[in-house]
């Protein structure tokens, strides 16, 4: 899956914001080619009614290798590096509503299910080949499922977890810091400043 990185981070996971989270969803949204579910909420810190629901160590540690596989560490780091696991538990349990918690909780289910048929392993015990060809797989299942539904009908629970390992990312201190370069804030504004050609692109605060 090849994926552009960029950056997210949470006051509740005590991230240090390093870049401005509209633009950065702003960003996703043109990466996913639609909204992000849960951003107007995400933005104005959101906190939705308590649902009773929760992340187990082992739905994060889930979450945090499915992110990975999609943006995987290379010369720059990875999602998992970014926590990108605990900031899906913070938006899926603040910021969404029960009927988007409903399909994402399930999904964590349907795509182990869906690795120990296509794998004959569960995700976890798959090997990253094993990994990446079923979220490959997944990914295309989402794009076909989006094709056939109408704008407002719920969406795919694998776009689910895309869009917030994007948002994760995107926003947090170590994508703003070692993915993308980062110029600290507050300083004298340069309205243009040096890029060259497979230069990383810059983060902004």
């Amino acid at each position: 899956m090849n994926l552009k990185k960029e950056t997210y981070n949470l006051n509740e996971l005590k991230y240090t914001i390093m870049m401005n989270r509209r633009e950065a969803l702003s960003r996703v949204a043109i990466i996913m080619g639609g909204t992000v579910l849960g951003a107007e909420a995400f933005l104005s810190g959101c906190k939705t009614a308590s649902t009773g629901l929760s992340f187990s160590k082992d739905d994060i540690a889930f979450l945090n290798e499915v992110a990975e596989t999609i943006l995987p560490a290379t010369q720059t780091p990875g999602a998992k590096e970014a926590k990108v696991g605990e900031f899906m538990q913070v938006m899926v349990t603040d910021c969404y509503e029960a009927k988007d918690q409903t399909i994402f909780m399930e999904g964590i289910k349907k795509l182990d299910e869906a690795s120990k048929k296509l794998n004959n392993k569960s995700f976890m015990e798959s090997d990253a080949t094993g990994r990446h060809n079923l979220l490959v797989a997944l990914d295309k299942e989402a794009k076909e499922y989006q094709k056939t539904t109408k704008p407002e009908s719920p969406k795919h629970y694998f776009t689910l977890m895309k869009e917030l390992t994007l948002t994760g990312f995107f926003t947090s201190e170590v994508g703003a810091t070692k993915a993308l370069r980062y110029v600290a804030v507050p300083g004298k504004f340069v309205g243009s400043y040096p890029y060259k050609k497979g230069d990383k692109a810059w983060a902004t605060s």
